[in-house]
């Protein structure tokens, strides 16, 4: 997801687990621990694009990053706030959880996530929710304004925690929800059509998740087209084909370049 998204929610998910014991602190702890991941925007400055591509969304969103992340920060929190009695467990449970929301939410994108880095290079992305979709984003945003607003001892923060966590989760679920309808009624589509495929892609295109966007790969090329959640069932799928043309990339596949962008690209 985009950087204003996992400040935001992080801050309410801060909020809701730490909120007594840090006050509106909670709600910065949060946000930042969320962004922790996304240190690897750091690597685009001294590497290629190329190799930067695989780089972000790599190693530090891996689980093994998460783990040794939020022990580092466990100790250090504890130690800088050892007045305040916050045990470790909960300082865990803020960066544990903060971290695998990051690492969750960004492999229902289409980028990729390489969970098992370094020790396996597979890229998780479920195509889910468009990386920067601001109907998810409303929720965690809206909360954040009112929760930074409220004074720490007001009652009505608990329902502002409340509020930004069940809408976001109602939207990532209705997300879902429309994932599972365009894969289905794609694939229908394209078997009344009488097209074969080998691999079916349906992503969600910039800041919706009612415009979908479609790739069936075949021997030969790829019939692409996009479906909409509001399209009549049975409704015929207009294709444009794209040959493959394989033996273009002949002379290069051996070179560093495309041997990354194929990795990348799948």
């Amino acid at each position: 997801m985009d950087s204003i998204t996992h400040l935001a929610l992080g801050a309410v998910v801060g909020e809701a687990i730490a909120g007594k014991s840090l006050g509106k602190r909670a709600l910065f702890y949060g946000a930042i621990a969320q962004s922790i991941p996304d240190i690897d925007f750091l690597a685009a400055f001294w590497l290629p694009a190329v190799d930067n591509i695989l780089v972000h969304r790599g190693f530090t969103h891996s689980f093994l990053f998460g783990i040794m992340a939020t022990f580092v920060l466990t100790i250090l929190s504890e130690r800088w706030h050892r007045p305040l009695k916050i045990p470790y467990w909960r300082w865990a449970l803020l960066f544990g959880l903060e971290i695998l929301i990051h690492l969750l939410l960004d492999a229902c994108n289409a980028y990729g996530v390489g969970w098992f880095e370094p020790f396996g290079h597979q890229r998780f992305s479920f195509h889910i929710l468009f990386v920067a979709d601001p109907f998810f984003s409303i929720g965690s945003g809206v909360s954040l304004v009112l929760l930074m607003s409220l004074d720490s001892k007001s009652h009505a923060r608990r329902f502002w925690i409340v509020f930004g966590l069940v809408v976001t989760s109602a939207y990532f679920l209705y997300a879902i929800a429309n994932k599972l309808y365009i894969q289905r009624d794609t694939a229908r589509a394209l078997e009344r059509q009488n097209i074969a495929y080998t691999r079916l892609l349906t992503t969600p295109t910039p800041g919706n998740t009612w415009l979908w966007y479609v790739v069936a790969e075949t021997d030969s090329g790829f019939q692409v087209s996009h479906r909409s959640t509001f399209d009549a069932r049975n409704q015929f799928l207009p294709l444009t084909y794209f040959p493959r043309r394989d033996d273009l990339l002949l002379p290069l596949e051996s070179t560093h370049d495309v041997k990354q962008l194929k990795r990348f690209s799948q």
